[in-house]
């Protein structure tokens, strides 16, 4: 009887749903597809610097990523610095001392320097995580997550694709850019690749259009302030996907006011949000 039992037990337990991960796997179809508008788009999240405000998670740190993947399905955005010896890291500042156990400037800095440093969150609570470099990141993102990388301005656009090219992640890397000239150059450097270029008017998407830049090519980034729907809706009607940053204000009108602010932000045109209150974000558009 008692085998028959723990047979039992064991068939039912055998039966549960394993759960499953919120990762994004890389599209079939490609990035260009995947992020092109449509009516049926589904709102997604952008992790600002992949973390940092969770406690224990430092920003710009693989573990941080998979903490979030974990919970959410979600588009990273993280930061790319250079060292002395061209290594590209993950890093927001240009210095190690706000989110290290080191100091000084990166640029300053050999990689050999840097890669047994300590990473502490944003509340200065050191961890055991590490600076991760740009070509891990990478490899650990493949389906799992979309990135959104923010390079800086001590780090070259062409170490940036030339890194993305050789590890054939074209279908999971945006590159985020500024202005039109740096929308340019990283078209320039490769036609296949989207671009987060910054569109907050008619001026800004005229201008990226007379340089040449495809509407399949670019994420619009329509900056940190409520959508405007009408200039949203004239960005879908060319496929274009925005990207609003909640991250500072909207995210504390979001804290105050109730999260479902987030969703009239969705409403208003709203694809992506760019934001520091992930969770909080995704549980109220999903």
């Amino acid at each position: 009887m008692k085998i028959v039992y723990s047979l039992l037990i064991a068939l039912i337990i055998g039966c549960r749903p394993v759960p499953q991960k919120t990762y994004i796997q890389e599209p079939k179809q490609g990035l260009v597809q995947f992020l092109k508008y449509s009516a049926d788009f589904k709102p997604m999240i952008s992790s600002h610097r992949g973390g940092g405000d969770i406690p224990g998670y430092p920003e710009n740190c693989i573990e941080s990523f998979e903490y979030l993947a974990s919970k959410i399905p979600t588009i990273i955005e993280c930061d790319i610095e250079l060292t002395k010896d061209s290594v590209l890291v993950m890093m927001h500042d240009n210095s190690l001392d706000r989110t290290t156990t080191g100091t000084g400037k990166i640029i300053t800095q050999n990689w050999s320097e840097l890669k047994d440093l300590k990473l502490k969150d944003n509340a200065g609570t050191l961890t055991n995580f590490k600076i991760p470099t740009l070509e891990e990141v990478i490899k650990w993102g493949k389906n799992k997550v979309i990135y959104t990388l923010d390079v800086k301005r001590n780090t070259p656009y062409e170490k940036v694709v030339e890194m993305v090219q050789k590890l054939h992640a074209e279908d999971y890397c945006v590159i985020i850019t500024y202005d039109v000239k740096q929308a340019k150059k990283v078209y320039d450097l490769d036609p296949n690749l989207m671009i987060s270029v910054t569109i907050r008017d008619m001026k800004e998407y005229d201008r990226h259009q007379q340089a040449g830049i495809p509407d399949k090519n670019m994420v619009a980034f329509i900056g940190t302030r409520e959508p405007n729907k009408e200039f949203n809706d004239f960005l879908h009607k060319k496929g274009i996907v925005t990207i609003l940053g909640t991250l500072g204000n909207l995210d504390k009108m979001a804290a105050s006011k109730g999260d479902k602010t987030y969703k009239d932000f969705v409403n208003n045109g709203a694809d992506i949000l760019s934001t520091d209150r992930m969770i909080e974000a995704y549980n109220a558009i999903k």
